[in-house]
């Protein structure tokens, strides 16, 4: 009996040895199969049973040119422990799949050998937001204390070395480069290197140095900065502005209003730079300077920034509107200041019968800011005047409606055909483009978008310029702004006409006036004139609910820029009904995703949750950083773990934008330790924003 037991034994034992060897051989066959799927699953069963003998077959297999193969292949060498393996795992950390990068992160992790960890800790730096965190990870397993503040000290420490190279030994492209990476990093070595780079004889390296030193927020740097100013060189003068609107120094300030006053391209920047300081009376009394100083962008920021603030002293203000030669500056600062010099109107009013057709147009602007309606009456006076100047200029040269399209053999788009064969191949050109252009517009009708299309022209001359019809393109909007009675009747067929600035002006004073006009209005909505369509949205935004409505709906059928669209949304109160619509701009990406998920930050509302984290883990997402900042202010608990997987990001701006909003999402948890080696992040906004937001999680903390 036990003879038989035993020659069953052995019988079964060799069976199995053959069965056995058998599989490995099919296996080792799989390897060389057509189907990535079929070597893949070779690869993890030899895995499983691993043999030191199959070694090679992995070797060969991490370099199979399909990704799912090199990642099982990551998985069998990491089981093997061979020294050998440690460079082939380090050189597939740079693998162009991140699922195989991430692999042979966890593998080298496993090897626990100290040229492992250095491979780790070198291609942190290298990597993107996923293999990173795999990484940090995989050095935590290997019990590496510190994981990952050692990697962003070594990722800093790298960065560093390989700027101040560039800026020492490099080409002129890679010094600007990298003057501004210095300054970045906010460190002051980078100070003391970039300040004496603002006298170097090349201007565009100079400029740099100045932004770099912007960037570093090192106030010593204001002096220098502020010397600037007084270059010839336009590129260093903006620079210089640019850094110490970052810097935010008051003691730049007498600098920056000489140079905003004295009506130069950097003047806008200076007063930029003036705006960013903190509010004093000294940086009060500087913008109203600027506001009487003259025309211009600056003069237009500095009032309506003042008009926030209360105002400006009225005085000074009347005392340039009795003088014709200064009664324009006057009217620009009313226009910006508005209701704050409310009490300005009648001797406003007077300047509406000035010979000078700007000054006639900057009364009837300042007159609509104000909102004086007792002015109603001259104004209507105004327009009656103007339309009746124009008469003359505007008459119809065809009275007619012109043909919308060319007759047979006059359209320039289709070269008559003849025996010339290049004339035949662009004709054939044409036609194929037309073809391509018609089933776009039929897929985008199919998808219920709308294209817009170009006006047809009303005449084959028009006389009058732009320029002449500015006066009444003001006194259109003022029809609608001070609800003029019989307003409608006198605006609505302004919107035929072809001059953009005035059907502009038609579709926002039709917006302005509000109830059963607000749909006509939307019309300018769909105009292919992006200043119509921009002064119809701030129009309709400003009207509440209603137009906020007819702004949304023709975001959702719009295709393409649809920018000053969302602009008119900007700093509206927006419903929970706005939701879906900002969603999908976001989630189709471009331009305007940033628009829109910092429009869902503000709504507040707990359905644009969900979505956005969702948007998170898409690696593609266009708008992170307006994402995680919406997230943030949506003070959401559930985004806690997503917003965090971005301290990892290898973009410095993604990394402070996921710290400063987990600092309104509650207690660290997880991230804690991420928050913590962040404070020794190469650049100094991911460092200073790490430091706030631990700070505000765990106020008892006295590290």
């Amino acid at each position: 009996m036990f003879l038989q037991w035993r020659c069953a034994f052995v019988l079964s034992a060799a069976f199995t040895v053959v069965a056995c060897s058998g599989g490995r051989d099919k296996l080792i066959a799989d390897l060389q199969s057509p189907r990535p799927d079929e070597r893949a699953v070779a690869v993890k069963k030899l895995a499983a049973r691993f043999e030191s003998d199959d070694l090679g077959l992995f070797t060969q297999a991490a370099r199979d040119p399909v990704a799912i193969v090199r990642a099982e292949a990551m998985v069998a060498l990491g089981k093997s422990n061979d020294p050998r393996v440690v460079d082939l795992l380090g050189e597939a950390l740079g693998d162009p799949d991140e699922d195989v990068q991430a692999r042979a992160a966890v593998a080298l992790a496993d090897t626990r050998s100290d040229k492992a960890r250095a491979y780790l800790t070198l291609q942190y730096g290298r990597r993107g937001r996923a293999t990173r965190l795999v990484i940090v990870q995989a050095l935590k397993s290997a019990n590496v204390p510190g994981a990952m503040a050692s990697v962003v000290a070594a990722e800093a420490s790298a960065i560093w070395e390989r700027n101040l190279q560039a800026l020492t030994q490099g080409s002129l492209p890679e010094r600007v480069g990298a003057a501004e990476e210095l300054g970045k990093s906010g460190r002051a070595e980078a100070v003391n290197r970039l300040v004496p780079l603002l006298k170097d004889n090349q201007v565009v390296l100079a400029a740099a140095a100045a932004r770099g030193l912007g960037y570093a927020g090192d106030k010593r740097a204001s002096a220098p900065l502020a010397a600037l100013l007084d270059e010839n060189f336009p590129e260093l003068r903006e620079a210089a502005c640019e850094a110490l609107a970052r810097l935010k120094d008051p003691s730049a300030l007498p600098r920056l209003l000489v140079g905003a006053q004295e009506h130069s391209p950097s003047s806008a920047l200076a007063t930029t730079a003036i705006l960013a300081l903190p509010a004093s009376p000294e940086v009060d009394k500087a913008l109203c300077d600027i506001a009487l100083s003259g025309g211009g962008t600056e003069v237009t920021a500095a009032a309506r920034e003042m008009r926030k603030r209360g105002g400006c002293p009225i005085e000074p203000i009347a005392e340039k509107l009795r003088n014709q030669s200064t009664a324009t500056a006057a009217l620009s600062a009313a226009i910006g200041l508005g209701p704050t010099v409310k009490d300005l109107a009648p001797k406003v009013s007077a300047l509406l019968v000035s010979n000078d057709a700007l000054t006639r147009k900057l009364a009837v602007d300042a007159l609509v800011e104000m909102g004086d309606r007792s002015a109603a009456a001259l104004v209507l006076k105004a327009y009656e005047a103007e339309v009746k100047a124009l008469e003359p200029i505007r008459a119809d040269w065809v009275p007619a409606e012109l043909p919308l399209k060319y007759s047979p053999g006059f359209d320039p788009a289709l070269p008559a055909l003849d025996d010339d064969p290049s004339t035949r191949v662009r004709a054939k050109t044409t036609e194929l483009l037309k073809k391509v252009t018609a089933l776009q517009d039929r897929q985008m009708r199919e998808a219920g978008k709308v294209t817009l299309q170009a006006r047809a022209p009303r005449e084959l001359v028009d006389d009058a310029s732009e320029d002449q019809l500015r006066v009444l393109a003001s006194l259109i909007r003022a029809l609608g702004r001070l609800k003029i009675d019989g307003a409608r009747e006198r605006i609505e067929p302004w919107l035929r006409e072809s001059s953009p600035s005035i059907r502009a002006a038609a579709s926002a004073a039709l917006a302005e006036l509000g109830g059963d006009t607000l749909a006509l209005a939307g019309k300018g909505l769909f105009d292919s004139e992006r200043q119509v369509q921009s002064a119809t949205a701030m129009a309709l935004g400003e009207a509440g609910a209603p137009g906020q409505v007819l702004l949304l709906d023709a975001i959702r059928q719009l295709s393409g820029d649809r920018s000053r669209l969302l602009e008119g949304l900007r700093g509206q109160s927006l419903s929970p009904s706005a939701v879906p619509v900002l969603l999908s701009v976001v989630k189709e990406g471009g331009a305007d995703a940033a628009t829109a998920a910092s429009l869902l930050g503000n709504i507040q509302s707990p359905e644009a949750v969900a979505p956005l984290i969702e948007l998170l883990d898409d690696q593609t997402t266009v708008a992170r950083r307006d994402v995680l900042l919406a997230l943030g202010r949506l003070k959401d608990a559930r985004a806690a773990v997503g917003v965090g997987h971005d301290l990892y990001s290898d973009s410095a701006d993604v990394r402070a934008a996921a710290a400063e909003a987990l600092a309104t999402l509650g207690a660290p948890g997880a991230n804690g330790e991420a928050l913590d080696a962040l404070k020794g992040d190469y650049s100094v906004k991911v460092r200073e924003t790490a430091q706030a937001t631990l700070a505000r999680l765990n106020p008892g903390d006295k590290r």
